[in-house]
């Protein structure tokens, strides 16, 4: 066992003494040691329950015959980090989180380890991490919450408070209604109720075949959860008699299976930096065009929101995230015969998989959408790449020309949104916003819910550098590459330009001539990027372009 190596021997007494004063006993540092990666905390909603899940998987890891060893890592909740400083930290977050696991599960020679995540870039972080590591691995989630109800609707974080502060700022909803509407949003823990980053995430590792089937859409408060957290405790111990480890699971197919599942949901644009980021952990080239590749013959079969009405409960009623994969596996759409934790094939755990309800999980001849959720957009502006979320655009800003609003932060740009500056066919730019130039690539959730509950997210567009949640809707495009402050093109762009976003053609470009563009960059000034110290500042120096993940050097 990998665990020998600090407990087997004469020559190892000293470490069974030091675990002997935990109070294991010998019986126990006999049997594998299994590490658990715990988030749990009492700031994200997502996460306040793990307490008792890790109690579950512990539970199943005993009952095959292993030993537990708990240990946590950090976690920011994106929602409470939104249009602040805060902010800058979350995707900073995600390296701190792998490094972290790394760094115990390296320190401590488990034989097996079983993550428990549940919000944006916790489970990302815990997924680099198992791939640099390489032992056995079993991911279980803390599920998602339950939608909240107002006024007969039901609502979540985003189609309540987000949405409805632009309202209440305009005085269309009184003081009352919003705070009932605050009060209704999130009823119970859990990842948020949509199909926004962390939520896309947790389905995506099903697809990936390093979570058990469910993980993506059962409930936190269910019973069903802590059911799937035992049986993860009975999987590791399968994992690690069988040598599972996570390059047999995480292979260039089952990123396409993940890219396949991720645009047939209607995922987080967040994807787009996280799994090109956990595949390059795993040694494997996960180029953008990969993306638009799968997207071009997948089609778009659910609807959940900030796009559509459904909510995650509903998948999961509907069949969860393995009810999509069979669909897809009917059209030749993935690979079935990858292996996952299961211990079966993919083709084996959806062998007996049923779509409940085809309103919420549609066949592919009724499909929202011919093409999938996700497109990647290059041109003047973008060389490497951007992305939008092409299922959350409404029809009429599909093809759009626009006038440029230009802000050099997201803080400028809101207030102008709130103040009501933005009119019909503006296309408001945020730049300086990246990877290194914010540093922290922060989410844009506050603007492109403000122009969403100002009713304008059919008449205005919004571009940057930065990045936005998995609830952002409209006609909005994030990870323009390369960024501003690396002198990309769109720091060249000027108020009043005209910008063409031509969705269908996966194109965004400057209405200028190429020889004024290259006058343009020749004269480019960069900003210069705000000087911090700690973290931060390490991050700007070392992050590269969000076009390969925002992986750091």
């Amino acid at each position: 066992m990998r665990s020998d190596v600090m407990k087997k021997g004469v020559a190892k007494s000293p470490h069974r003494s030091l675990l002997k004063a935990i109070g294991y006993t010998d019986e126990e540092l006999k049997q594998p040691i299994i590490g658990i990666a715990n988030s749990f905390n009492e700031i994200i909603p997502g996460h306040v329950h793990l307490k008792n899940l890790v109690e579950a998987v512990k539970a199943g890891i005993r009952m095959a015959g292993g030993t537990p060893m708990e240990f946590n890592t950090i976690g920011i909740c994106d929602g409470i980090a939104m249009n602040h400083e805060g902010m800058k930290y979350s995707l900073v977050s995600r390296e701190i989180i792998a490094d972290s696991v790394e760094v115990t599960a390296m320190g401590t020679p488990f034989d097996g380890l079983v993550i428990l995540p549940n919000c944006d870039k916790i489970i990302p972080g815990m997924l680099m991490a198992a791939a640099r590591v390489n032992i056995p691995t079993v991911m279980v989630s803390g599920g998602p919450m339950l939608p909240g109800e107002y006024r007969g609707k039901r609502i979540d974080l985003i189609k309540g408070p987000f949405e409805g502060m632009a309202q209440a700022m305009a005085g269309k909803i009184s003081e009352k209604e919003f705070c009932a509407m605050e009060d209704s949003a999130c009823p119970t823990c859990g990842s948020c109720a949509g199909l926004f980053t962390a939520n896309t995430m947790n389905c995506l590792a099903e697809a990936l075949g390093i979570a058990l089937p469910g993980n993506g859409s059962a409930p936190a408060v269910t019973s069903e959860r802590i059911r799937l957290a035992k049986l993860a405790g009975v999987k590791i111990m399968e994992a690690v008699r069988k040598k599972l480890t996570p390059d047999k699971l995480l292979t260039l197919g089952a990123f396409h299976n993940a890219i396949a599942v991720d645009v047939a949901m209607g995922g987080s644009t967040n994807t787009v930096l996280h799994l090109p980021a956990i595949a390059h952990e795993a040694g494997i080239e996960l180029d953008l065009e990969e993306f638009n590749r799968v997207s071009k013959k997948t089609p778009h079969l659910c609807n959940v929101s900030p796009a559509g009405n459904h909510f995650m409960v509903d998948i999961h009623r509907a069949g969860g995230v393995q009810a999509v994969m069979k669909v897809l596996a009917e059209k030749g759409l993935i690979n079935t015969k990858l292996p996952t934790v299961t211990g079966r094939s993919v083709g084996r755990n959806l062998k007996n998989v049923k779509v409940l309800d085809t309103d919420v999980i549609r066949p592919v001849s009724q499909a929202y959408h011919k093409k999938g959720g996700l497109a990647i957009l290059r041109g003047n502006i973008a060389p490497e790449g951007s992305v939008v979320k092409q299922s959350a655009v409404a029809v009429e800003m599909m093809h759009s020309i626009g006038r440029a609003r230009v802000f050099n932060s997201e803080d400028s740009a809101f207030k102008a949104i709130m103040n009501g500056k933005i009119k019909k066919g503006d296309v408001v730019v945020i730049r300086y916003e990246g990877p290194k130039g914010g540093p922290g690539m922060r989410e844009m959730l506050s603007p492109t819910s403000s122009i969403a509950g100002m009713g304008l997210d059919k008449y205005v567009a919004l571009i940057t550098d930065g990045r936005f949640s998995g609830g952002t809707r409209g006609a909005a495009v994030g990870h323009v590459s390369p960024e501003a402050a690396a002198g990309g093109p769109i720091a060249a762009i000027c108020e009043g330009d005209k910008i063409e976003i031509d969705i269908n053609k996966l194109k965004i470009n400057l209405l200028i001539s190429e020889k004024e563009l290259k006058q343009r960059m020749a004269k480019l000034k960069v900003r210069p990027s705000k000087k911090y110290q700690g973290v931060l500042g390490r991050y700007a120096r070392l992050v590269t372009s969000g076009s390969t993940g925002a992986v750091l050097k």
